[in-house]
């Protein structure tokens, strides 16, 4: 529920802190005090439309806060999809902020953190719901039927199951389009898949090759260097000079009198043993570079060779990758996409056999779902002829129109026939009104009266609602061409309404106002020149006297209406 919002510098508002409790929470005020203006700014911090125009004048910004108490109902979608954002602070509360800059810019956020528009009306949908001065006109789209319907009619779990089948077989459709497209190019495509597949595997790749070359071609290309550096460590170790003998032979001598050393002194063994090691590891070093040296390839034949190798992978990693894995990876994929295409076919069959069973398996899934709404078509159509009835429309009637159409690709439901369906299902739903005996059912588009066109949405509402888990519902001057007659089955409706919801309404009907369980007055007034909205709780003889002046100035006579309107509304809330 909606329990405190802020509003600064936004139109004729200055600055406004209001708090809100459970129960029906009237509006009232002359047409221009601001009653709307409270509205859209919610509206604007629930993530709607934030324009410049609205910021007051001479301010630079506006600034909107709205602070909700998160019910148990919407508590785990609500939840769920604030810790997804890292948005979760407090479990019982969130708070929904909006700032609109002069300069165009304007900032949403979500418990002091900055989000997207979009982000904020995701969560302001599960928070509240505004119906306002012209909302009837929704019913007026045919579009919005099946869903209001659906909503009455539970049909969540059927829904769940269909939608399923129905991806799966759109999933199957467009593997089906696929296939018989690649049919048609399937020559082309073949062979081109063939000669890439055959470039590919010419090619004899291996991963870790590509490295391998370069070595080699190193090695190839600097053979004259190498070899003359390990015939000059070689000489070194083995021959040395006239004028030094070689370190093998140095190191020998040096052995020799390091073992005459350890046979006086058994303390110095260490040092001969470590210097016949080095004369060993020499000996080694020498016999390794001779065979380095002997190895070593003066071969132009087979560096132009390694060249045209390595050329040849580039040419390749420019077609197919940026290496010999992304190659191998891409030759791959064509060898499948080939067998696919030599396979498609057998592939086809398969998918078409498989595209029938869905279809009668979402067939018999829509005839129950279908049952469940006829069902529910009725059942609605008699609550909102008793509601229409208590709002003083006896003899109008309601019904739920339900048709199918004809595909040829559609659901098979028996007979050869086909239907039309999508992911809602194979019925198409309309709402039909009578609202003077003997002209027939209509289209609501076809209702002239606004005041019967409120009633009938009243009805709607007072019955669809009761199935919203959205804890907040505003209606904006919701009793328009309604008369006082029937204001006081308007309140109590709204009344009982607030039992589940908390029931925001902004009204112009004295009877109506009665049934608030908190009463606002909103107003304007000139201070230095500047109009600004104030909005008054009102209580006790001030909300006595508001109701009175609702029915004209404030006399005897509407002090008096006003008396017997409050008692009345005591009676029927008993």
């Amino acid at each position: 529920m909606l329990f405190e919002m802020h509003i600064e510098n936004f139109a004729i508002i200055q600055k406004l802190r209001l708090s809100f409790a459970d129960g029906l929470v009237i509006f009232t005020g002359e047409t221009g005090a601001g009653k709307s203006i409270i509205m859209d700014a919610l509206e604007a911090v629930l993530g709607g439309r934030a324009e410049t125009t609205s910021i007051r004048t001479g301010e630079d910004r506006a600034q909107i806060e709205a602070i909700f108490r998160i019910s148990p109902e919407i508590q785990e979608p609500v939840h769920a999809l604030l810790a997804s954002q890292e948005l979760l602070d407090d479990p019982e509360f969130v708070t929904l902020s909006r700032e609109i800059r002069l300069e165009g810019r304007n900032t949403a956020r979500i418990n002091g953190r900055v989000v997207t528009a979009g982000l904020q009306r995701e969560i302001g949908a599960y928070l509240v719901d505004i119906h306002g001065q012209s909302e009837h006109l929704s019913l007026l789209h045919v579009r919005s039927h099946l869903g209001l319907l659906d909503s009455f009619a539970d049909v969540e779990d059927l829904m769940r199951e269909y939608q399923g089948t129905y991806e799966q077989l759109r999933a199957v459709r467009k593997d089906l389009q696929g296939l018989r497209q690649s049919e048609q190019d399937a020559a082309r495509r073949t062979e081109m898949l063939n000669y890439q597949i055959q470039e590919i595997d010419a090619a004899k790749l291996e991963t870790g090759q590509e490295d391998e070359l370069r070595q080699e071609r190193t090695r190839l290309a600097n053979a004259e260097s190498l070899a003359k550096h390990a015939q000059n460590a070689l000489l070194l170790i083995e021959e040395g000079s006239p004028e030094v003998p070689g370190i093998s032979e140095m190191m020998g001598e040096v052995v020799e009198a390091l073992q005459s050393l350890s046979r006086i002194d058994l303390s110095t063994q260490s040092f001969y043993d470590r210097a016949e090691s080095i004369l060993t590891s020499l000996q080694d070093l020498a016999m390794e570079l001779r065979d380095y040296s002997e190895n070593i390839e003066f071969n132009p034949r087979l560096l132009n060779r390694i060249e045209e190798r390595i050329d040849l992978i580039n040419n390749l990693k420019r077609k197919y990758g940026r290496s010999i894995e992304e190659i191998l990876a891409f030759g791959e994929k064509a060898r499948k996409e080939l067998d696919t295409i030599i396979h498609a076919e057998e592939r086809i069959a398969d998918l078409e056999i498989e595209e029938n069973d869905l279809l009668n398996t979402l067939a018999e899934q829509g005839r129950k779902l279908s049952a469940q709404r006829h069902e529910s078509a009725q059942k609605l159509s008699q609550m909102v002829e008793i509601e229409l009835d208590n709002l003083k429309m006896a003899n109008a009637r309601f019904s739920v129109l339900m048709e199918t159409r004809p595909a040829d690709d559609g659901l098979p439901l028996g007979d050869g026939d086909r239907v039309a369906f999508d992911g809602t299902g194979y019925d198409r739903v309309e709402f039909l009104v009578e609202t003077n005996p003997g002209e027939g059912l209509k289209s609501l588009v076809k209702i002239a009266s606004g005041g019967e066109t409120s009633r009938l949405m009243l009805a709607l509402k007072n019955i669809l609602v009761k199935a919203d888990k959205v804890p907040t519902l505003i209606f904006d001057e919701i009793d328009q061409g309604i008369g006082g007659r029937v204001g006081l089955v308007v309140g109590e409706k709204l009344w009982n309404l607030s039992h589940q919801h908390q029931v925001m309404c902004i009204t112009h009907l004295p009877q109506l106002a009665a049934f608030g369980d908190q009463h606002y007055k909103v107003t304007k007034a000139t201070l230095d020149g500047r109009t600004q909205t104030e909005v008054i709780p009102l209580v006790d003889d001030d909300r006595l006297n508001e109701l009175a002046q609702m029915f004209g100035p404030v006399s005897e006579g509407t002090l008096k209406s006003a008396n017997e309107i409050l008692q009345t509304v005591r009676e029927r809330t008993k």
